[in-house]
């Protein structure tokens, strides 16, 4: 395992509920493995539907950042959720998870968002930008997802200037500033 330095506690090793590969025991890895077992086991998904630590990197003004999403949820062979951790207030989330979703895919943009502590979450509409639910039930379970997918919206990719806005804005929110 290679040395690892970091603000955050090590407790060791855990395996991962989705893939069983081994990674550094956090707090915070604890609260995304929670959320991989919510996706599974309370809200009825496949592990194989559910892609985990999918990654955006993005380089401006010098500042190499590499912005995780910790959940991509596919049916019917589209990503149409992204779910996206961090610790504390989510409304400080909110736009970053818009532009992740709006970047993420190649071919079109991910309809919807949700920003998660691991207690508490936003569901968004990455079209608009308004929150739709709050609270981990707003979170779809598998059986309203198959409903409601056909009746999502998939716009196709941005031009490269917008595009790049969005990246720009994930760079800004997600680069590391912590413990300078």
């Amino acid at each position: 395992m290679p040395e690892h330095f970091s603000h955050h506690l090590i407790y060791g090793t855990l395996l991962d509920y989705l893939t069983g590969e081994e990674l550094t025991d956090t707090d915070d890895e604890r609260l995304r493995q929670g959320i991989y077992r919510l996706m599974v086991e309370r809200k009825g998904y496949e592990k194989s539907e559910l892609i985990p630590r999918a990654f955006i990197d993005t380089l401006f003004t010098h500042n190499f950042v590499r912005s995780t999403i910790e959940l991509t949820v596919r049916m019917e062979g589209r990503s149409f959720l992204i779910i996206r951790y961090g610790p504390g207030s989510l409304v400080s989330r909110e736009r970053a998870a818009l532009a992740a979703a709006r970047v993420i895919h190649p071919d079109y943009r991910v309809p919807l968002a949700v920003v998660t502590n691991g207690r508490e979450a936003e569901l968004l509409d990455t079209v608009t930008g308004r929150i739709l639910g709050n609270g981990l039930d707003s979170i779809p379970d598998r059986a309203a997802a198959s409903i409601l997918l056909p009746t999502l919206t998939f716009l196709p990719k941005q031009d490269d200037g917008k595009l790049e806005r969005e990246k720009r804005i994930l760079n800004v929110f997600d680069v590391e500033r912590c413990c300078l």
